[in-house]
């Protein structure tokens, strides 16, 4: 693919996303409240020369998208991993896009030359940063995942930094010791790509870092992120502005004891429902959903998924989308691994973070106490909103509710504007008045099979 590097970034001078000073559980991205919603390709639009990012972004854009997930090239697959069939981490040997220059000096575990770990490939940087302009110029705030396990042992023997594929002979112990701070040689080399990323990607706004996918495989140590983490910090000391810093926590859930200081985001993949919110609320800061997946493919798992977690109080969603591939970069694909993702599902995602945009974000927290009266069977309900003034709720129903149903909810004195959604269409699926005398008030829900939401505003 060509593309031409990009000599001026066109988000110069501006501020990184970060935390909302008002509000520091959500972002604050160009001047604007922000929650992250995304529906990624398997984090290989880098590394992998045959994937077209451009109408890949494209996608994102006008689907009404903002994030996008990317993983650095210290790691890739292979083509059997995990099950996934147009694997956008598993490039051709030759399609490779490394941060690492290959060598003349043959006997990579891949057939091709050897890495070298003491330089760097212009051509790599140039198109990583040519991946964050493009997704810059839409709106698309990238997160940049530095390393991650080698969860078996085929991933080891195409790494970078296993011993027979460099020129050094770095990397001549078990994959399990990679990310630990055991080889002083390796971590310099570890450290040097950090300072090397982060000089490299100063400018750019629409940016944060990621220490590690998934550290809790593979032997990764909570010394050693915490050291990448200072690293990353380091290295932005003398720059005019610093990018955030995500650590990922968990699978499911997990409560952050002692988080590292120069972490700010905590993500969580496979998140449901979701405890973490609730469990780390204390943190005050952004609490991600940062990948979905192993739950099949039909949309409406993904769809109630993001629908919880966000009105839980979390502040990214990122949903793994299988139907971008190398032939198909535009998500037209059908999605062949253990997870999901359409062009529906996409549109789907996107009407939450419109009806999430429609609330003061700053101001909105969830509202667990919202619902005062008794829930039918298999029928679960959230809530998200500013007390008193507007409110969101998303209705989940296990098994369809074919009849009507009622909702006894706390809601001051006044009259309201109910509109209930569907979450599959967006099409509006009624519309109600409801006058409160102050207390517990009845709002009428229409029949719905799989999901409903709804939107409640003061009148006047």
């Amino acid at each position: 693919m060509l593309f031409a590097p990009c000599l001026v970034l066109a988000t110069v001078g501006a501020a990184p996303v970060e935390l909302h000073p008002d509000n520091p559980r959500i972002f604050l991205f160009r001047g604007k409240p922000t929650v992250l919603i995304g529906s990624t390709e398997h984090y290989g639009a880098v590394l992998n020369l045959d994937f077209d990012y451009h109408p890949y972004l494209e996608t994102l854009a006008a689907d009404g998208l903002n994030l996008t997930r990317t993983f650095s090239g210290g790691y890739r697959e292979v083509p059997s991993s995990f099950g996934i069939k147009h694997n956008t981490l598993a490039p051709q040997p030759d399609r490779f896009c490394c941060p690492w220059p290959r060598t003349g000096q043959a006997g990579a575990h891949d057939g091709l030359g050897k890495f070298d770990l003491s330089r760097y490939d212009d051509a790599y940087f140039a198109r990583l940063k040519d991946f964050l302009t493009e997704a810059g110029r839409r709106g698309i705030v990238v997160e940049y995942t530095f390393f991650c396990p080698l969860y078996d042992e085929s991933l080891w023997q195409v790494s970078p930094m296993q011993a027979g594929n460099n020129v050094q002979g770095i990397g001549s112990f078990a994959s399990t010791e990679l990310y630990t701070l055991r080889h002083p040689e390796l971590t310099a080399v570890q450290e040097a790509f950090v300072r090397k990323v982060v000089a490299e990607l100063a400018g750019f706004d629409n940016l944060y870092y990621e220490i590690c996918n998934e550290p809790y495989f593979g032997g990764i140590t909570l010394e050693w992120q915490a050291h990448i983490a200072q690293v990353i910090a380091d290295a932005e000391a003398g720059l005019p502005a610093r990018h955030l810093i995500a650590q990922n926590i968990a699978n499911g859930s997990a409560k952050v004891g002692q988080p590292i200081p120069e972490v700010s985001i905590f993500n969580y993949h496979y998140a449901s429902p979701p405890v973490a919110v609730a469990q780390n609320w204390a943190l005050n800061r952004p609490i991600g959903f940062d990948e979905t997946g192993f739950r099949g493919s039909e949309d409406r798992t993904y769809r109630a998924e993001g629908w919880e977690f966000l009105l839980a109080g979390g502040s990214v969603f990122d949903h793994l989308d299988y139907s971008f591939t190398p032939e198909q970069e535009d998500g037209t694909a059908k999605a062949e691994a253990p997870g999901g993702g359409s062009p529906a599902l996409r549109k789907q995602l996107a009407l939450l973070k419109r009806c999430l945009e429609g609330l003061d974000l700053v101001r909105a927290r969830p509202l667990p106490g919202w619902v005062v009266g008794p829930l039918d069977a298999g029928l679960h309900v959230r809530a998200f909103g500013v007390a008193g003034e507007a409110y969101l709720a998303y209705l989940r129903a296990e098994h369809g509710l074919p009849a009507p149903v009622t909702l006894s909810v706390e809601l001051p004195q006044g009259t309201w504007q109910a509109e209930w959604l569907d979450p599959r269409t967006g099409a509006e699926a009624g519309r109600a008045e409801v006058v409160s005398t102050g207390g517990p008030a009845v709002i009428q829900a229409p029949a719905f099979g799989e999901d409903l939401a709804l939107r409640l505003a003061r009148q006047g």
